[in-house]
């Protein structure tokens, strides 16, 4: 199992930035990818933002130019920079890990963290 704890949400006006981190803990060494989603008020969980061990990385299109995601060699945290933040990134982010044991595939998930743009 992971443990995984966000930290770095808050409040930022439109066009600022925040910085999410994610650290994991427990059986990391079975992590094959790192992933961020959000979820709205009244909308459902969306992905944002993954990286693999190999470090690709996807990202979903309304977050494209403008977030990062990156993680440390050790795999044991995951980090979201966040730029130009809009109105409509108002969302908890979740930190999510895909791992492996023999063939059965994993998820874990954290708390998430609260991210609220607003002037």
């Amino acid at each position: 199992q992971v443990q995984l704890v966000e930290s770095g949400g808050g409040l930022v006006q439109p066009g600022g930035s925040l910085r999410l981190s994610c650290a994991a803990s427990g059986d990391i060494f079975s992590i094959y990818a790192m992933n961020w989603y959000r979820q709205a008020p009244a909308k459902q969980r969306e992905f944002v933002a993954r990286i693999t061990n190999g470090g690709t990385t996807n990202y979903a299109d309304s977050v494209l130019g403008r977030f990062t995601i990156s993680r440390t060699n050790a795999k044991n945290t995951v980090y979201l920079q966040m730029n130009s933040l809009k109105a409509e990134d108002t969302a908890v982010y979740y930190c999510n890990v895909r791992r492996t044991v023999g063939d059965l595939d994993y998820a874990d998930w954290g708390q998430g963290t609260q991210v609220t743009v607003s002037s």
